[in-house]
This record gives C-alpha cells, sequence and structure tokens, in this order.
C-alpha cells in the first residue's frame, strides 16, 4: 500500500539512531529522525508519521512526556509507538508504557529482525486502519449528499404530508 507516512526514530544518542535506520533500511519505509523530545513532538504534530519509535530516557521532554502528550490529541492518539529503553527491564516503567497505550517496549540492543517484524506489523496496521477511516469519511459523506430533503413529499402516498417548518399550515392529506 503506497503511502506519504513515515516512520520516525527518536534518539538522543546518534548511534542509536544509525543503528536504527540500519535495521529499518529492508522494509524500504520512509524514516526520519529526532535527537530530543521536543523535535520528535514537532515531527509529529506536522503530520504523516506512521509510526514512532521513541526512546524512553532522553534529556528534556523524555519518551513518555512525548507519548502522554500525544494520546491527548485526537490527531496523533492512534499513532502505534514502540518505546526502547537500554535501562533493563523495569516494571514500573511497563506499566504505565502499557497503560498509556504504547504498541510495544523494546530493550537496547535491539535484534534487528525482531524490530523490523514488529515494525511491518504496526506500521502497515495502522496505515489499513488510516485508509478504513478515510474510505468511512468518504462513505459518510456520500450518504449525506444523497440523503432526501425531508421537506419533500415521501414517495409512498398512505403517507401523510409533513408539516413545512417554514409553512405552518398542512399541506392537504394524500390517504385515500
Amino acid at each position: 500500500m503506497p503511502s506519504d507516512a513515515r516512520i520516525l526514530i527518536v534518539d538522543d544518542h546518534e548511534d542509536t539512531l544509525y543503528a536504527l535506520e540500519s535495521a529499518l533500511a529492508p522494509l524500504g519505509y520512509q524514516v526520519a529522525r529526532a535527537t530530543s523530545g521536543d523535535e520528535a513532538l514537532k515531527e509529529v504534530l506536522r503530520g504523516q508519521v506512521g509510526l514512532l519509535l521513541l526512546d524512553v530516557r532522553m534529556p528534556g521532554v523524555s519518551g513518555l512526556d512525548v507519548v502522554r502528550y500525544m494520546r491527548r490529541l485526537e490527531q496523533t492518539q492512534h499513532i502505534p509507538i514502540i518505546l526502547l529503553t537500554g535501562f533493563g527491564p523495569d516494571t514500573e516503567l511497563t506499566s504505565i508504557a502499557f497503560n498509556l497505550g504504547v504498541a510495544d517496549l523494546v530493550m537496547k540492543p535491539i535484534d534487528p529482525w525482531a524490530l523490523r517484524t514488529k515494525v511491518r506489523y504496526l506500521y502497515d496496521a495502522h496505515q489499513r486502519h488510516q485508509s478504513l477511516e478515510h474510505e468511512v469519511r468518504e462513505l459518510r459523506a456520500l450518504i449525506k449528499e444523497h440523503t432526501p430533503d425531508p421537506a419533500l413529499t415521501h414517495p409512498d402516498t398512505r403517507v401523510p404530508v409533513q408539516r413545512d417548518p417554514h409553512n405552518e399550515t398542512l399541506e392537504q392529506d394524500r390517504t385515500p
């Protein structure tokens, strides 16, 4: 499915960004990078982000802060997020992350094959979801366009004519 949505990778270490780009390259998706939480939020708010790979601990705005902000906004609340951490298993972090709606929490160093598998699944699922939402909006617009005017007479002559809200007089009853 062709899409111009990018995968945004966010980490404050250049070597990690390079490793993530290298791991994702075989997928052929467009990848953008950010080195801070602030930069990540700006990029996400510009639109066209289909998945976010986000380091948890960064100076300033942390990964969890980014997730909290994104989940409050309608335009970003459904973007899948994979949090990355290099500090080992942490039950409190895991609980917070999943309660915020994070799709996965991955430990560094990252297994490239496992990461590609997760990214492909989440990115493609999000794109299908976006496609379906777009289709639903188009169908609703078509239905609205073709909904008959209630002021028009009903094709079944046994149904009484409705009162015209602009003209308080009743039209003649058509029942036989």
